[in-house]
Parts: C-alpha cells; structure tokens; sequence
C-alpha cells in the first residue's frame, strides 16, 4: 500500500482551496485515517450531479450521487482524493456499501428520483453489498427501476466475465448499467457485445475544449456513433461552456453533464 502521509509543512502550503489539504494540514494523521474516521461516525452522505438531455429545452434525466465524506471539523473530502487509494482495499468495499445503502435509501423516499452510484467490479461479489442490493430490490416500491450503476471502463474490463453476468441478473430488475470513461482506454470496443451497459459517459479528456480542438470533435463524434450503434445512451461528461454543449448537441449526443450545469449539491 502505497505511503499516504505528507509532511505538515508541505500541506500547510498546499491546503489554501482545497478542504482534504486543510484537514490533513490541520491533524496528524493521513488520507486513510481520515476517512476510515468518518466512515466509522457515519459522515458520509451522497452529493448529486444532474444529468441533462441535449433537448432545446433541457430536462433533467437522472441524478449521478457522489459520495462525499467529512472529517470531525465538517470539511468535505471529495472521494476524488481517496477512491484511488482504496479502491482496491475492504475500505473500498465498505464505501461501496454505504454509497448503496445511501443511494436506496433516497429512492424509497423520493419515488420520482432516477439515481446513479459508481460501482467497482470488485464490489459484485463481495457479501455484504449484494445483501444490501438483495434488500433494496425486494422493496415493493421496485426501486431497481429507478437505480442506475456506473462501471469505469476499467473496472470492467478487470473482472469482464463477473460483470457481464451480474448485469445479465440485474437486467430483468430493472437496474441500468452506464459504462463511465468510455472511450478513455480504447480497449472495451470487441467486448462491448459482451455486456448490457444502457449509458455510456464519452470521458472527459474526449469532451475538453471539443468546439475548438478538431481531434477531440472526431473521437467524440466515433465514440456516440459507437454507443448508439449498440443502442445506448450517450452522454457528454465534463461538459463546462455554452460552446462545448452546443457542440455536442450538434453532434447527436443525448444528454450532457458537467459544471455548466452547476456542482454536486446535497439536495435535488
């Protein structure tokens, strides 16, 4: 595991805008004590992004909910700054659980909500998150309609067979599966047939600067043609300026999300 302690001084520098940086700057500790803390006081919540059809009127389609935790002097930590360092650890599984757990718990209680959580291949098969899906898809209030799972490219191609076969189980619950970063690492084309993802998110990097950068208008233009061959969902992530949206409108992209729009917020 890599060593996840940075000298005072240099965060005391660093910290100025940035609430992880100011904590760690203002304790003695580390990103994972941090927040193995908050976890444990039960300080995380689900922060939600709008995702926006490409309309002339735009509507929202559904809320992505990111996890946000907070240490004990209340400063949110994006998991930004710990997902990579524990993606792959029980920690992992543990935010996966309790993003789950968060994310049924605000379907049952807003019945016109449509909601997507990230998700790590990994979690699949562990035990205790697919006793927490199995109780929420048994609710009678068929919430598995409204849930949407977001699987980085990544992730999937890791454990593709294990993710094939949970989507072919959650398909006929209702659940949506959305493929995050699609494009990114260029390797998930010959296994896309393979799956059952509704959404693709066209990554950032292909989104950037796309009204004025020619080959990011190309890739981004292959990458919709690609997703709507298979009859998903494309969506634009990352999306910042009025032109980058006009763009993407103009080549057939379906929904849109990004600052633009607004940030995450704790409310709908």
């Amino acid at each position: 595991m890599p060593n996840t302690t940075i000298s005072k001084t240099d965060l005391t520098e660093m910290a100025v805008g940035d609430p992880l940086l100011y904590a760690l700057a203002s304790r003695d500790t580390d990103v994972l004590a941090l927040v193995r803390d908050a976890l444990v006081s039960e300080r995380a919540s689900l922060a939600f992004h709008p995702i926006l059809t490409a309309d002339a009127v735009p509507k929202i389609s559904f809320y992505e909910g990111l996890v946000r935790v907070k240490d004990q002097a209340g400063w949110i930590i994006p998991a930004a700054h710990f997902m990579p360092l524990v993606e792959d650890t029980v920690m992992g599984r543990q935010i996966d659980c309790i993003s789950l757990t968060l994310a049924l718990r605000h379907l049952k209680q807003n019945p016109g909500l449509r909601l997507s959580i990230n998700l790590s291949a990994r979690s699949v098969g562990d035990g205790e998150w697919r006793r927490i899906l199995d109780a929420g898809l048994r609710d009678p209030a068929q919430l598995g309609e409204r849930l949407i799972f977001e699987i980085s490219e990544t992730s999937a191609m890791l454990l593709h067979e294990v993710v094939a076969r949970f989507m072919a189980e959650m398909q006929p619950k209702g659940v949506a599966f959305a493929l995050d970063g699609f494009g990114a690492g260029m390797t998930a084309f010959r296994h896309l047939k393979d799956f059952f993802f509704d959404l693709v998110k066209i990554d950032k990097s292909f989104v950037r600067n796309i009204d004025t950068d020619a080959d990011n208008q190309v890739l981004a233009e292959a990458l919709i043609t690609v997703a709507h061959q298979f009859e998903m969902f494309a969506i634009a992530d990352g999306v910042e300026t009025e032109e980058e949206a006009a763009f993407l409108r103009k080549i057939g992209v379906d929904a849109l999300q990004g600052y633009l729009f607004g940030v995450p917020r704790f409310t709908f």
